[in-house]
C-alpha cells in the first residue's frame, strides 16, 4: 500500500509559494502573414508596418498598390507618415493605383476630369430645362387671359343682346325707355 501512496504523490503537483509564475506569452501572436508579406514572401514581423492595413483576407488590396507603387515605397511613405494619417493615405494608394490601371496616363485625375464634365453637361441640361419650363409657364399665363379676356367680352355681348330685344319684325327695342306708354306702333300724329 505504501508504494501506491508513493504513486499517488507522484502524480498530484507539489505547489510550493516559492515557485515562480510561468512567462507570459506575447499578446500578438501573428497565425498567418500580412497580404504584404504573403506576396513578398517573406516573413512577416511582429511590428511589420504593413499589417494593419493589409490584412491577409484582402491580399488584391496589395496587389493593386504593389504593381502601381511597389513595395519599399509603401513602406517608406507609411514610415514616414504619423500612425494617425496612415490608413487614409493605404486607401488613397489603393485607390489611385486602381485608377491608374484603367487609365495609365491620367489615374484619378482622368476619372475626376470625365466627372466634372458630366457634372457641367447635368449643369447646361437643369438650366435649359429651366428656361423651357419658364418660357411654358409664360405660354399658360398668356392663354389663360386671353381665355379669360374672350369670357369678359362674351360676358359683355351677351349683356349688350339682352338689353335690346328684337321684335316680330326684326327692329330692336330699347329696354332702356322708361316711358312705356309710347310705343313705336302708337302713331305720332292724332
Amino acid at each position: 500500500m505504501e508504494s501506491n501512496g508513493d504513486a499517488s504523490a507522484a502524480t498530484t503537483p507539489i505547489i510550493s509559494s516559492s515557485s515562480s509564475p510561468p512567462p507570459r506569452l506575447s499578446p500578438r501572436v501573428v497565425l498567418s502573414p500580412c497580404a504584404a508579406c504573403k506576396i513578398l514572401r517573406r516573413r512577416c514581423a511582429e511590428k511589420c508596418v504593413l499589417a494593419p492595413y493589409f490584412p491577409p483576407t484582402d491580399p488584391a488590396k496589395f496587389t493593386i498598390a504593389h504593381r502601381v507603387f511597389g513595395a519599399s515605397n509603401i513602406i517608406k511613405f507609411l514610415q514616414e507618415l504619423p500612425e494617425s494619417q496612415r490608413t487614409d493615405a493605404v486607401k488613397s494608394m489603393v485607390y489611385e493605383a486602381e485608377a491608374r490601371i484603367r487609365d495609365p496616363v491620367y489615374g484619378s485625375a482622368g476619372a475626376i476630369y470625365n466627372l466634372q464634365r458630366q457634372v457641367s453637361e447635368l449643369q447646361a441640361e437643369l438650366a435649359k430645362a429651366q428656361v423651357e419650363m419658364v418660357n411654358m409657364q409664360l405660354q399658360r399665363s398668356n392663354l389663360l387671359e386671353l381665355i379669360y379676356n374672350n369670357m369678359e367680352q362674351v360676358q359683355k355681348q351677351e349683356q349688350d343682346n339682352m338689353s335690346f330685344e328684337s321684335n316680330d319684325l326684326g327692329f330692336l327695342e330699347d329696354n332702356s325707355n322708361t316711358n312705356t306708354s309710347m310705343l313705336w306702333w302708337d302713331p305720332l300724329w292724332t
